[in-house]
């Protein structure tokens, strides 16, 4: 996916501050993945890159890189957070607080969930929204990641 997928009013985004926007799809975080995500960052700890290792681990299995994990919620945003009507262009603005709560084991599945927490002008051409980000493990009471994520719009 480009960009988000919806469009809405600075108002009406305003008005949403304080409740959830909605979660993502289901994704699976496969080996595939892991070693891709590992070969381009250069970390190929074997926790997350050799399965015969790792199987001897209390994980029993691979996990993903925490950073991974983080890496995916900006794709997960763009399926459920809108788009600010008129915008020229959004910018992943970064995040104020990641926190690694639980290992994502090779073949999880995750979803990212966002409540919008807040809705700032910044200038008169640039508002930012910044939202509450869970990232659930499907079957999993803890999540894998939460975060404080911020989006900002220029234009």
């Amino acid at each position: 996916m480009e960009g988000p997928a919806t469009v809405a009013t600075w108002q009406s985004l305003v008005d949403r501050v304080g409740k959830a926007i909605g979660c993502s799809a289901w994704r699976e975080v496969d080996q595939a993945t892991i070693a891709a995500f590992g070969a381009t960052t250069g970390d190929r700890y074997f926790l997350h890159m050799d399965p015969e290792r790792a199987q001897a681990t209390p994980f029993g299995a691979t996990i993903a890189h925490g950073l991974l994990t983080l890496s995916l919620v900006p794709g997960m945003g763009y399926e459920v957070c809108p788009y600010v009507e008129g915008a020229r262009y959004p910018l992943n603005y970064g995040f104020n607080r990641v926190r690694f709560v639980a290992p994502v084991i090779v073949g999880s599945r995750l979803r990212a969930c966002f409540v919008l927490q807040r809705a700032d002008v910044i200038s008169a051409d640039q508002r930012q929204l910044t939202y509450d980000v869970t990232v659930e493990r499907e079957g999993q009471e803890r999540p894998a990641l939460v975060a404080e994520w911020l989006m900002r719009y220029v234009g």
